[in-house]
């Protein structure tokens, strides 16, 4: 078995395992290290850095929170390069969201004032591509809708699409933020096609989705015809039936 080239030096510090986790991380971000590539194990990062396995797991474990590992179980697992970090991101302005009790009005005026500058920003900077993943996203809760299925994730899906084409990733991060508290709000109340669904329920989930796609439909329509005016109009009335919509979870 070839020997691994040394890419730690050992430290002399007091809290070692988040001088070993910021070394990492600067290995990640200056390309050194990669997704998919695998750390070496935790003896050889002991060896290493010249601290003790358990520092290496404290700091494996912070990396693993913070959503730039993952640890793989098994005699071939160990710890993984892996870039989570936008669902690590969403996870905690959910518990934020609910540990600050912040309200579905507060939530709502954010979001609209963030997707009145992110259809703003599409109008200007997004081209056929963009739109191309726009429309297949319509197709496709279309043609769930038509199959008497939810569209709920194609739904959300559409608005951080509307972020990723406006060119700018700190639009993906805030919208994909909020539409994960909306995802959880919705999972919470919305119907399943099981048996404690009554026919009623679905239909009306169903007829919701449909809602929310002819508004996407509308938006999308409005954005490839530059007609940003047009675009904020049908955002604000389809947010305004979103948050009637969640205000009746809440009750």
């Amino acid at each position: 078995m070839a020997k691994q080239n040394k890419l730690f030096s050992p430290l002399k510090t007091t809290r070692s395992f988040e001088q070993v986790s910021a070394n990492i991380k600067k290995l990640i971000f200056d390309g050194v290290l990669k997704p998919g590539d695998k750390l070496p194990p935790e003896i050889e990062l002991s060896h290493q850095f010249g601290v003790s396995r358990q520092t290496i797991r404290e700091a494996l474990r912070i990396l693993e929170l913070s959503g730039f590992i993952t640890v793989q179980k098994g005699g071939s697992g160990g710890p993984l390069i892996q870039n989570t970090i936008l669902h690590t991101i969403h996870a905690l302005f959910l518990d934020a969201f609910q540990m600050e009790k912040i309200s579905n009005q507060e939530l709502i005026s954010a979001r609209r004032d963030i997707e009145k500058v992110v259809l703003a920003r599409v109008v200007e900077k997004a081209d056929e591509t963009d739109f191309d993943r726009l429309r297949d996203n319509i197709h496709r809760a279309k043609n769930k809708i038509e199959n008497n299925l939810l569209a709920t994730d194609e739904n959300i899906q559409f608005h951080n699409l509307l972020a990723e084409a406006a060119k700018n990733h700190v639009y993906v991060i805030v919208m994909g933020s909020i539409m994960a508290v909306e995802r959880e709000l919705m999972s919470r109340h919305s119907p399943e096609e099981d048996a404690s669904t009554s026919s009623f329920q679905y239909t009306e989930g169903i007829l919701k989705s449909r809602h929310a796609q002819e508004y996407h439909e509308g938006i999308l329509n409005a954005l490839v015809e530059r007609d940003l005016p047009r675009a904020i109009q049908l955002m604000d009335a389809h947010l305004q039936e979103v948050e009637e919509r969640v205000q009746l979870f809440l009750k």
